[in-house]
């Protein structure tokens, strides 16, 4: 039988390789929005794991909010990463340093 732990676990494992591939690449911002989503999927396996386990329907409820969140993210975060491979020619996020103020 597939337990609380199991998918507490399991949500683990995706915050970790969506950390240690946010720290590993620091090159492609595809690659780094990719891991940020990852990471927001892993909090929503626990909200919905312990939505479950206790009965109570709010963390599904705030599941949906991330949802959107991550949505609006990637879209914004894609718009932004076209407009400056236009402008730039290039995703390294080590030549993009030229934006900083």
């Amino acid at each position: 039988m597939i337990g609380l732990h199991h998918f507490l676990m399991l949500a683990a494992v995706l915050f970790s390789i969506s950390v240690a591939g946010i720290f590993i690449n620091r090159k492609n911002l595809i690659v780094l929005l990719m891991c940020i989503e990852l990471m927001l999927l892993a909090v929503n396996f626990n909200f919905i794991a312990l939505s479950r386990y206790l009965g109570n329907l709010d963390g599904q409820v705030f599941v949906f909010f991330i949802l959107t969140v991550a949505a609006a993210e990637a879209a914004i975060g894609l718009a932004i990463l076209v407009v400056l491979f236009r402008s730039r020619r290039t995703i390294d996020v080590e030549e993009l340093d030229v934006m900083k103020g």
